[in-house]
């Protein structure tokens, strides 16, 4: 007897064997059958979907869940386009907080609604002896008052309050880290957002490092979370490639450096595992910081890497020496070409065909570039929802020439390299659906198309978010198809995004999603 089946319903598989079912059969969270192999066994639960269509749930390859609970739950200074009005929002957050020279956190910075970065000084005037930290929304940079400069080692580079990448993070480590209970409810927070977009399992990108790590002991609140049943969705735990040390490990192992007792990618089960290494070769276009080949439009510098590339070369070659799968943060051209060196260099020294390593981001990609991946069998983990939001400015810093190379579709795909949708939630809006209209109309909200070329096909943009990212996470024998035997994990729409106009994907209702073939979510919930 069937636990549950599913039935008057447009059932998208993304499995090309059976590509389209009316009826799906459910038993101990996994399905079983599809159509006529199902339609006359007696289930628990039948279930009438009302002719809703009902595809795999999305898989967001790249998120920051952690990051995305804690940011709702803090003062926020973004739609403000005035020095004096952002000035106030702090000054408000400051007199809530009481405690004398506690610290004092704002989200939503982005200097570009303001026209220049705010300095230590301005924030100086409404922090009352308080520690003001103002996170930038890409994550890669902050502003903060001179009560923390004051802490910071000697030769902190920053300009005038505005701290960048490495010089980031040690402000952050200035501060005491989170308790695991904390984060486990900013994560149980973060997790139901996903699902009432449809999403059922994610990597969340970078636990335990320097610029986005919350505690040493981060893992343990993602087990709290999930013991406490905070956790309604299927992780995957990027770890920090800071968290690698030199290791004695046996001469015929080859293993430079490792974390504690060997761990890698692989372990655990299949609602909580340790996913790939996470390294960060550049920073963001929004901060400015993704390292360029050459100058942005209108300024004099090309970004920057975040150390000597010899050190973030050698880091990615002893990550894949100990096993790991490799997730390269490389935003720029002048990054991947990091990356890509440094990738050949390990495969070489150490051939691993089915390592999957993938680039996140992959932010700005020379047509050069595209054979380099294709060889090396690396994944393009893409955010379609930048362009979406923050495109005209992308555009306008890159340069006619340049423009057009933005988060690329089309490109990686006729170069047979493996596109995986993300989000990089909360950086920006992390709806599939959304993302998923992008890919096909390469529109920014304003209209603008940003290269139209790249331009891919509704099929190939859900195979972004369901099979492609299944593949990139070692997920494709459990996830990412509805294929008899796989998780029954299912995100039901209230309409086809391959039958509505493409400039309406990004609004169709996700009703419910099932995890393990329970409702687990509903829209607006």
């Amino acid at each position: 007897m069937l636990c549950t089946r599913l039935t008057n319903a447009r059932f998208l598989t993304m499995d090309p064997d059976h590509p389209v079912a009316h009826d799906l059969g459910i038993w101990r969270g996994r399905i079983v059958g599809l159509d006529e192999a199902v339609t006359s066994l007696p289930a628990h639960e039948v279930i009438d979907l009302q002719g809703a269509t009902v595809l795999p749930g999305f898989i967001d390859a790249h998120v920051h869940l952690a990051w995305t609970g804690f940011k709702e739950k803090t003062p926020s200074i973004a739609g403000r386009t005035g020095i004096d009005e952002v000035l106030a929002v702090v000054e408000e957050a400051v007199t809530r907080k009481g405690s004398p020279g506690a610290w004092v956190s704002i989200a939503g910075y982005d200097q570009r609604a303001l026209g220049r970065h705010l300095t230590a000084a301005e924030l100086d005037t409404v922090s009352h002896g308080h520690k003001v930290f103002m996170l930038h929304d890409s994550g890669h940079g902050c502003v903060v008052n001179t009560a923390v400069l004051d802490l910071l080692p000697a030769g902190t580079p920053h300009d005038s309050g505005f701290l960048a990448e490495g010089a980031m993070g040690a402000a952050r480590a200035l501060r005491l880290p989170y308790s695991q209970e904390e984060l486990a409810r900013a994560i149980g927070r973060a997790a139901r957002t996903c699902l009432a977009e449809g999403v059922t399992a994610c990597a969340e990108a970078g636990i335990g490092g320097t610029l986005f790590g919350h505690s040493p002991v981060e893992l343990g609140a993602y087990q709290l979370a999930s013991e406490k049943g905070l956790l309604p969705l299927r992780v995957q735990l990027m770890v920090s490639a800071d968290r690698l040390r030199p290791v004695a490990a046996h001469e015929a192992d080859g293993i430079p450096r490792a974390l504690d007792l060997g761990l890698r990618t692989g372990f655990g089960g299949d609602r909580l595992s340790v996913g790939a290494l996470k390294i960060y070769t550049d920073g963001g276009m929004m901060a400015r910081t993704a390292a360029l080949g050459s100058p942005y439009e209108g300024l004099d510098h090309s970004g920057q890497l975040q150390d000597d590339p010899d050190v973030l070369a050698d880091t990615i070659v002893d990550g894949h020496l100990a096993g790991w799968q490799l997730a390269v943060h490389a935003i720029g051209d002048r990054a991947a070409d990091v990356a890509l060196d440094a990738l050949e260099r390990a495969q070489r020294l150490r051939p691993r065909p089915g390592a999957r390593h993938r680039v996140e981001h992959a932010g700005l990609i020379r047509p050069d570039q595209l054979p380099r991946f294709a060889r090396l069998g690396v994944s393009a983990v893409v955010q379609p929802n930048f362009l979406r939001y923050f495109g005209d400015d992308y555009a306008a810093i890159m340069g006619e020439e340049r423009a057009p190379w933005l988060y690329r579709g089309r490109a990686f795909l006729d170069h047979g390299i493996t596109l995986v949708g993300s989000s990089d939630r909360p950086v920006t809006d992390g709806s599939p659906l959304r993302a998923i209209q992008f890919m096909v109309e390469r529109a920014s909200e304003s209209g603008r198309l940003i290269g139209p070329d790249e331009g891919i096909t509704v099929d190939e943009a859900l195979r972004a978010y369901t099979v492609a990212g299944a593949f990139a996470c070692h997920w494709e024998d459990s996830l990412g198809s509805l294929t008899p035997g796989k998780l029954a994990d299912l995100v039901v729409l209230g309409d086809d995004p391959r039958r509505v106009d493409m400039s309406r994907i990004g609004d169709i209702e996700v009703v419910t999603t099932y995890v393990d073939g329970r409702e687990s979510g509903k829209s607006g919930s």
